[in-house]
């Protein structure tokens, strides 16, 4: 169960989300795809930003490829120079645990080189194109895909992280299968409703952050404050 005190989460003077518990306040990031555009990391660094976690890629709904975002390279370099903490998703349209593991295996070939400290997330999304290859996936072979793919991706040194929206959770999901591994929730609020446990929040993609042109996905880090 959630079991975060709603009282701690406050807005601050700029209107972002914070959360502070026994002293220790929760780290604010951002995730960003090459929708955000060409981005200004150290002007993201000097805004209170703690944390980036990058679109490293995706795998297409239709044919099914595996593709690295076109903005994923200059992403990495120019947030670890500015020094962030960072990790990396990948958007998921896997039918079974053998293209996600493939799907894992790709997002480890590219990360080679780089020293990633936030996690490698698995973001599978239903896509509503009657055309999206991955229209019938149940929700158990999802559950088995999310699986195959952190721990291929632990097996490569990385920690796996699962990324998931409220719906997916509560209808799609079996969460009692991922227990062990940290949730990455989006909820967009000022306090998270949830009713089960999870570890990193997305609460807003209206966020503004210098450096980056137009709206981004703001983000806590409430690992460190589990109760």
């Amino acid at each position: 169960m959630n079991q975060y005190d709603a009282s701690e989460f406050q807005l601050d003077s700029t209107g972002r989300v914070v959360y502070e518990h026994n002293g220790v306040r929760a780290k604010t990031g951002v995730d960003v795809s090459f929708y955000q555009g060409e981005i200004d990391w150290q002007a993201v660094a000097a805004d209170g930003i703690d944390f980036a976690i990058l679109r490293l890629g995706y795998r297409g709904y239709t044919e099914g490829g595996l593709i690295l975002d076109s903005h994923f390279l200059d992403n990495i370099r120019g947030a670890l120079d500015a020094g962030l903490e960072v990790g990396v998703y990948f958007f998921s349209q896997a039918l079974n645990p053998q293209e996600a593991e493939a799907e894992a295996d790709f997002v480890a070939l590219a990360l080679e080189g780089y020293a990633i400290t936030y996690p490698v997330a698995f973001d599978w999304e239903y896509i509503s194109n009657p055309d999206a290859r991955t229209k019938n996936v149940t929700g158990e072979e999802l559950t088995q895909c999310a699986k195959a793919f952190c721990a291929r991706i632990q097996e490569r040194g990385y920690t796996p992280a699962v990324y998931f929206n409220r719906d997916l959770a509560y209808l799609s999901y079996d969460l009692q299968e991922l227990t062990q591994l940290p949730l990455w929730l989006a909820e967009y609020s000022s306090r998270p409703s949830f009713y089960y446990d999870f570890h990193l929040w997305q609460y807003s993609d209206t966020g503004t952050v210098a450096g980056i042109q137009g709206n981004v996905d703001l983000d806590l880090d409430l690992r460190p404050l589990k109760p």
